[in-house]
């Protein structure tokens, strides 16, 4: 049986987060839930929003806050491999050494990483899903906690690169990050750190990384039953079967969710759980992290993609017509 004393503690440590996390960051507690839940469920990230929105102050905050390392790749087309994990060099004195890259951190951001090259892409994909990364001929682990936030701009298309679906399927989430509301963007214009430096804010390490691991395995043991894996399987099924459950959406999907949608729908929820200090995954956990696990996970057909469809509006019918159990 799980420690539901310890189960509380987690909820209350994850409070005292975002509140740390809010001195800096001004709105965005969709964001930044996400990304802590993302943490907990120790999966990776794809954000997708326009410029100017705070997408590198929230991740920074959240290390900051976390008591973890940051680094950020700006992605370019030029970027190599050998940018993102590091290179061998050579003194005489020294002989043969590993310069590492700055994939060795807690959180990383990869700032629009559709513009890098696929090669360069693939980079990171050993350390995304091995928590390692090969430099020369050595094999080195990632520090852990390890999450990746990597970043689209969906306005510019200009000299960037289609992420492979393969590597899409990757990311435990996809958020979309918007513009903030009118009350919060009269804060930003006062609390912006165009005139106030990040390190002006002292945000203090609420956690640190060996907590962060905790919650980690923590969350792994949050309760489920039968019917919560039957009701994890239907939606995903609901996405490749459509007609089965009266989705009229359907029309649209190409190919429906990958069994990594399973997977991830079952992680998330028990994140989600464990940040409301719940020992057991209800229906409702499930609901509230259904688009962010399946969004980036259905592909729309032509006639989808001409007529504007979005994927958040099958996950949305899914969830109405998908029996609760």
């Amino acid at each position: 049986m799980i420690d539901e004393k310890k189960v509380k503690q987690c909820r209350d440590d994850i409070s005292k987060l975002k509140k740390e996390i809010s001195r800096v960051v001004v709105g965005q507690t969709k964001i930044v839930d996400g990304l802590i839940r993302a943490t907990i469920s120790d999966g990776h990230v794809l954000v997708e929003g326009i410029p100017g929105i705070a997408k590198t102050l929230v991740i920074k905050a959240l290390a900051t806050a976390s008591g973890c390392k940051f680094n950020r790749i700006q992605f370019t087309v030029d970027l190599l491999p050998s940018d993102i994990v590091g290179v061998t060099g050579y003194e005489k004195e020294r002989g043969f050494f590993i310069i590492r890259g700055p994939i060795f951190t807690n959180f990383m951001l990869a700032d629009e990483i559709n513009r890098a090259p696929p090669k360069a892409q693939s980079a990171l994909l050993e350390s995304m899903q091995e928590r390692q990364a090969t430099v020369g001929k050595e094999t080195i682990p990632t520090p852990l906690p390890f999450l990746v936030m990597a970043t689209i701009n969906p306005i510019e298309t200009s000299g960037t690169y289609a992420l492979p679906e393969a590597q899409v399927d990757r990311f435990l989430f996809k958020l979309h990050m918007g513009y903030p509301k009118i009350e919060e963007e009269k804060l930003i214009i006062e609390r912006n750190i165009s005139l106030k430096k990040f390190e002006k804010y002292k945000i203090k390490p609420i956690l640190n990384p060996e907590r962060l691991i905790e919650m980690q395995e923590l969350a792994k043991e949050i309760g489920h039953t039968d019917k919560i894996k039957n009701y994890i399987t239907e939606m995903v099924n609901a996405t490749r079967k459509p007609k089965k459950y009266n989705i009229k959406l359907g029309d649209y999907i190409e190919w429906g969710s990958s069994p990594r949608a399973c997977i991830g729908l079952f992680i998330a929820a028990k994140a989600e759980a464990l940040m409301e200090g719940e020992a057991f995954i209800t229906p409702q956990h499930i609901k509230d992290v259904a688009h962010d696990v399946m969004r980036h996970r259905i592909i729309l057909n032509y006639k989808g993609q001409a007529e504007g469809v979005k994927t958040d509006d099958i996950i949305k019918e899914i969830l109405t017509k998908v029996p609760v159990p």
